[in-house]
């Protein structure tokens, strides 16, 4: 077989699994991912600063969002959390840590008509409430669960 024949038909291949990834929306920019990132949420250290960035000064609490953690943690360092929404139209689930030296731990967006359930691991400090602050309807939800620590994790 022609070598030239070869190279063609692999820069071909390449050139149009790029164009079918662009028309897609797969391919984006740096600041295309990182313009809906909560820099000044992950850069807070204190709770209430981290509540206004997230916009859940006056949150309501609700039953209606379930958190699942161990009651007590053995390692500080890999804490499991999920949390449930069963919030209709939930378009965001973020995760609060209180005592962290940076309270908030993550952010999820939650696709229109997604189900409003995630799970990660947090590190942890030390004992402190987890937060759960759901964004639904316009309103802000939130939840909150006590994690007892024996070995810290983030100091």
């Amino acid at each position: 077989m022609n070598p030239y024949r070869r190279s063609l038909l692999a820069f071909a291949g390449g050139a149009g699994t790029l164009v079918i990834a662009a028309a897609a929306g797969l391919l984006r920019t740096g600041q295309a991912w990182a313009a809906t990132w909560n820099k000044a949420g992950f850069e807070s250290k204190a709770m209430a600063d981290v509540m206004k960035s997230l916009g859940a000064t006056g949150a309501a609490e609700s039953k209606d969002i379930v958190i699942t953690a161990p009651d007590i943690a053995e390692n500080g360092a890999v804490v499991p959390i999920a949390v449930t929404s069963r919030i209709p139209g939930t378009q965001q689930i973020s995760i609060v840590a209180e005592k962290n030296p940076f309270p908030l731990a993550a952010t999820f967006d939650v696709a229109g008509g997604g189900e409003g359930y995630v799970s990660t691991r947090i590190k942890m400090g030390q004992t402190s409430d987890v937060w759960a602050i759901v964004k639904a309807g316009g309103k802000v939800f939130t939840a909150r669960k006590e994690v007892k620590i024996t070995v810290g994790g983030c100091g």
